[in-house]
């Protein structure tokens, strides 16, 4: 590897030149927008001539609109595309955004290049602080409460186009001109735009060049070059015949059966899409089961191989700190999260990781005991990685608010016994209840989930017994003020009480609080962090929380259509579960993503880990699907 090309996951940044205040490519020579007036040059080029504002005028409520761009640069095109939508939009309808960049711009230049257009601040800001660290792959950014949504991918535009799924109503063909980046213009990446193009779906572009032009009608695009603008003579505009066809996303029910954390999140993800959901959950209120503790790290133990599992870990952690914080800071506590380097094996591993990975430092960077001590408030004996963005949260706090919406319904005290197709509709039947009847169904219930999977066959799903225990803050030296993770973890106190633990107990069906589980909590964390217990025998006065946690055979999560014993997709039933003991780093993701199959929307996933996750893999003898297993 060249020496100065960054190692995965970091991407390699855009290089500017401020020239008279505005920014050009360094490594193109060409300019981000025009020197004249760069906002009216995107509203001309791809506002108009995509006929964007009487197009969101005539959206109804329900609808989601959707633009791809070839080229995201500084976000100006998003921000004056974002802006004639909330002009001209109706309430309800929704824009989703998908752009790509390979040499995407750092936080501190998006913030100076936007800072150019004042009467764009209050979007330019959200965008900003949305902003994801500059990692390769997918990024998705939910602004605006929920009406905007921008697909952000750093890498290669033909990779992107290859691995995103979604079907276009407009097109942007941005970036630089053809000489200055011949790579963006070739016939491959012609026929993903064609192939990721709805009937009726236009396009604009800059250039004028005539082996676009006939490229473009060569995909089926009638083409048509029209005045430019300033000083560029002419660019192109095209459409694509439209089919008569509606292709509207629907506003059928959903069911969603489980009211913890997945549950709960993909219920108000839909409810904010304008669904109607019902949940039903047998507990007498959310988060009874493994999503009821007082308290939840927010991490993840990113590998080793930057590798599609470690993509997705990222992905996830990602999402869920903008998440958090943006959506339910009440019970959000962003206090930053160690993740101790407390034994040999531990060390080396993290070593390795460095060694062989870069970062930036917004998501993680290595820090020394002494360092760990004054980031944690408590004597850590060992160095390791200081995640900035991660901290803790509330978990029943967390369901109950997600699930405080109008257009969510809760059925509590409701015990499942049977759930089958009925009329092309789902039927959940239940003791001493009135059946629950809806257009769509998905077993988001953890470790029960197989038990209501109206299919035969077997799926690789276990339960993982899983303690907890309540410390009194007084029976602590020291008060950590962040998260500590390791062999056990251990939260900042809330209420006078730090969480501690949690057991991992295969084939132990015990709900049951056990004194041996609390000792062998304590002596975990004591090991961990020596000398911040003030007293030996805390293990019998302590309380604590048994829940069970569903895993599959290669601990990753289940998202996607639920298949039978012969992996044949049943239609309109789905699978959320598998969080296994990191459900509040998974989930907000995972539901963003069910929540776009559910509704016909660009999906979160990329194709390659939208594949890690897929129900068919964790059938015992899984058909030839192409589907990759384990």
């Amino acid at each position: 590897m060249n020496q100065d090309t960054p190692m995965l996951p970091s991407i390699e940044p855009a290089t500017l030149e401020w020239r008279e205040g505005q920014p050009v490519s360094a490594r193109f020579g060409d300019v981000y927008f025009s020197r004249e007036n760069g906002l009216e040059e995107s509203r001309y080029v791809f506002l108009a001539h995509n006929r964007l504002p009487e197009r969101f005028a005539n959206l109804k409520a329900g609808d989601t609109f959707v633009v791809a761009e070839t080229g995201f640069g500084t976000g100006l095109n998003f921000l004056a595309t974002w802006q004639a939508f909330r002009d001209q939009a109706p309430s309800g309808a929704r824009l989703h955004f998908v752009s790509v960049e390979r040499y995407p711009l750092t936080s501190d230049d998006l913030r100076q290049a936007l800072s150019l257009w004042p009467e764009l601040e209050s979007l330019a800001d959200e965008l900003c602080e949305q902003y994801p660290p500059l990692v390769v792959g997918n990024h998705r950014l939910v602004l605006a409460s929920g009406d905007v949504r921008l697909t952000l991918y750093f890498g290669d535009a033909l990779e992107a186009l290859g691995e995103l799924t979604f079907e276009a109503d407009a097109w942007f063909l941005d970036g630089f001109a053809p000489a200055c980046n011949p790579g963006l213009w070739n016939t491959s990446i012609i026929e993903q735009i064609r192939q990721h193009s709805r009937p009726g779906a236009s396009l604009a572009t800059f250039t004028a060049a005539g082996y676009i032009r006939r490229a473009l009608a060569d995909a089926g695009f009638a083409v048509q070059r029209v005045p430019g603008f300033g000083p560029k003579r002419d660019m192109i505009r095209g459409d694509l015949p439209p089919d008569g066809q509606n292709t509207g996303d629907g506003n059928g029910s959903i069911l969603v059966v489980g009211a913890g954390i997945a549950g709960s999140l993909l219920a108000r993800n839909l409810a904010d899409r304008g669904r109607t959901v019902i949940v039903a959950d047998r507990g007498e209120a959310p988060g009874t089961g493994a999503s009821g503790n007082a308290q939840g790290a927010l991490y993840a133990k990113l590998g080793v191989q930057f590798n599609d599992q470690t993509r997705l870990s990222l992905a996830a952690l990602l999402h869920a700190q903008r998440y958090y914080p943006a959506n339910t800071p009440r019970v959000w506590h962003g206090t930053g999260l160690l993740m101790m380097a407390g034994s040999e094996h531990e060390r080396l591993r993290q070593q390795k990781f460095l060694q062989q990975n870069e970062y930036p430092d917004r998501i993680l960077t290595p820090v020394s005991a002494e360092q760990a001590r004054s980031l944690t408030g408590v004597p850590c004996p060992h160095g390791g990685l200081w995640f900035p963005g991660s901290g803790w949260l509330e978990p029943y706090r967390l369901c109950t608010t997600l699930l405080d919406h109008p257009n969510i319904r809760t059925e509590f005290g409701f015990r499942a016994t049977r759930l089958l197709p009925c009329n092309n509709r789902w039927c959940l039947s239940g003791e001493g209840r009135q059946d629950l009847i809806a257009d769509a169904v998905v077993i988001a219930a953890g470790h029960e989930t197989r038990k209501l999977m109206p299919v035969l066959g077997e799926f690789r799903m276990k339960a993982i017994r899983g303690q907890v225990t309540s410390l009194p803050s007084g029976a602590l030296t020291a008060t950590p003020k962040a998260v500590v993770a390791g062999t056990r973890y251990l939260n900042p106190p809330m209420n006078g009480l730090a969480v501690t633990g949690a057991t991992f107990d295969l084939h132990d069906s015990d709900p049951q609080e056990r004194l041996s589980s609390h000792q062998e909590n304590i002596a975990g964390l004591e090991s961990m962090i020596p000398g911040l217990l003030s007293c030996d025998d805390l293990a019998s006065s302590v309380s604590g929380r048994v829940s069970f946690r569903c895993t599959t055979h290669d601990y990753q999560p289940v998202v996607g259509a639920l298949v039978n014993g012969d992996g044949r997709v049943l239609d309109g039933a789905w699978l959320f579960t598998g969080l296994g003991s990191k459900g509040l780093m998974w989930a907000p993701l995972l539901a963003e993503h069910l929540a776009d199959c559910l509704t016909g929307q660009p999906a979160a996933l990329p194709r390659s880990l939208a594949r890690r996750v897929d129900p068919k893999r964790c059938l015992a003898e899984p058909v030839d699907t192409g589907v990759p297993v384990g």
